[in-house]
């Protein structure tokens, strides 16, 4: 496989939550002009419930959309561009964590109730992070994206 930064990129409330429910249309989110910074000209893939939330389209970027029958591994091997964003949801975040170089993780001062949609929805294997960089999203707010570099999955 080739080499290329695979990052997963979220909007998760304090609690590690993404969604208070698999079709919620994400509208708190305070990061869309960043997250537009970083992925436009790259890759994004998504799952197909992600890809129904989306209130607009993501213009300037190659899409992918997953469904099962697709394998991460060929997903990244076929990308073109330089940087592969996984954008969710938590079965994508899942199924692509193995092949994660990179997570960028924007807090949002909300807590959401425990059966609402974590970031992962299996994940086998812990994952170790080293702290890169914070990048102020709103500071009034106290709203900041989290960039870690990944340095192993046990």
């Amino acid at each position: 496989m080739k080499t290329m930064d695979v990052i997963l990129t979220a909007a998760v409330t304090v609690n590690g939550m993404i969604a208070r429910h698999p079709t919620e249309v994400v509208d708190w989110s305070e990061d869309l002009q960043l997250f537009r910074e970083q992925t436009i000209g790259q890759t994004v893939v998504m799952g197909s419930n992600t890809e129904s939330t989306l209130a607009t389209e993501l213009d300037g970027r190659e899409v992918v959309v997953m469904h099962r029958d697709m394998d991460p591994e060929t997903v990244i091997s076929q990308t073109k561009t330089e940087k592969c964003f996984i954008i969710g949801g938590a079965q994508t975040y899942s199924r692509f964590s193995l092949y994660l170089t990179h997570i960028f993780l924007t807090y949002h001062p909300h807590i959401f109730p425990s059966d609402s949609v974590t970031l992962f929805s299996n994940l086998e294997k812990e994952i170790s992070l080293s702290y890169i960089r914070k990048v102020a999203i709103d500071k009034a707010l106290g709203i900041y994206q989290f960039q870690y570099r990944v340095m192993r999955v046990d």
